[in-house]
């Protein structure tokens, strides 16, 4: 039995995961795909304290990871199956074993959101892509889009620029929500067109992606746009099915959990993306898995665990 298990691997798990291994903790996490989580897919990583200069996402989080296991953390690479929260032990069952823990630490983060449109599944990893930093190397020279107004949206644009031979932003309102920075920067790159108030309506292609139907939102004018690759970047939802009816989730399936980390269920806490919060960062990510660990370590204190 482990002191806390944390499930997921992102900033807020594996800040979860320094601190309490270093506290003392037995300490395991539990991540399906790479460490890091959506972290991992930023080129540059600008606005968290303490590097002027910005940092890769796969440098930031592979620094997470060795300082983790540098204080005796183990990171299990395996899918969860099923969870029992309530009471005493609390039971994980992944794909390779079961597993009991004191506490656990809900590290859940949060999936790409999908467009929903046809054609989407079929070119799935041929031609759209959720992931500029990952796919963007294979669309050198060629046409794409970016679909989304947010800064991930913007910020793939402007990743893309550089291999791309043009990007053409689709956006359904004529106005961002992206940072004011991040909108000029983009409008200085001149190979970036701005297809506003307009929105997808079905991926099209043959062996390969060729194309996607658009829409004109206002006028209900539909045109085909030629590329080679779509990238959506319209915002992601919690991956929170397997916690579905144990802890208590908002109308958008996000964990209840105040600054504090505490859910409904005693000894399991909810840090990072996947809780109610009003700002998702990394920086805010980070701070969510030190409070997590400092309330698993009151929790087993008060219990006498």
């Amino acid at each position: 039995m482990v002191d806390v298990a944390i499930i997921g691997a992102g900033p807020a798990g594996l800040t979860a995961a320094i601190y309490a291994s270093r506290a003392g903790m037995k300490t395991l996490i539990f991540e399906q795909t790479a460490p890091g989580g959506q972290i991992t897919s930023t080129h540059k990583l600008e606005n968290y304290p303490g590097f002027p200069g910005g940092i890769a996402g796969s440098d930031f989080s592979l620094a997470l990871k060795e300082q983790a296991e540098s204080f005796g953390a183990e990171l299990r690479s395996e899918k969860i199956l099923r969870m029992e929260l309530a009471g005493q032990p609390k039971s994980i069952i992944s794909s390779q074993g079961e597993y009991e823990a004191k506490t656990v630490i809900l590290a859940l983060g949060a999936s790409p959101r999908k467009l929903g449109i046809a054609g989407e599944e079929e070119y799935t990893g041929n031609g759209v892509s959720y992931c500029a930093t990952c796919d963007g190397a294979f669309f050198r020279g060629m046409e794409v889009c970016v679909v989304g107004g947010g800064d991930t949206a913007l910020e793939d644009a402007i990743y893309l620029a550089n291999l791309a031979k043009k990007v053409s932003v689709i956006h359904r309102r004529d106005t961002f929500r992206a940072q004011h920075v991040l909108v000029e920067r983009a409008r200085a790159k001149e190979n970036i067109e701005f297809i506003l108030d307009t929105v997808p309506v079905k991926i099209e292609g043959s062996m390969d992606l060729e194309s996607i139907l658009l829409k004109n939102a206002k006028t209900g004018e539909e045109r085909s746009l030629p590329i080679a690759g779509c990238f959506v970047a319209i915002g992601h939802e919690p991956d929170t099915r397997l916690v579905e009816g144990q802890v208590y989730l908002d109308s958008q399936g996000y964990i209840i959990a105040g600054e504090n980390t505490l859910t409904n269920v005693p000894g399991v806490f909810a840090a990072g993306d996947v809780r109610t919060k009003t700002l998702r960062q990394v920086v805010t990510a980070v701070s969510d898995g030190a409070v997590a660990q400092q309330a698993a370590q009151e929790y087993l204190l008060e219990m006498g665990l």
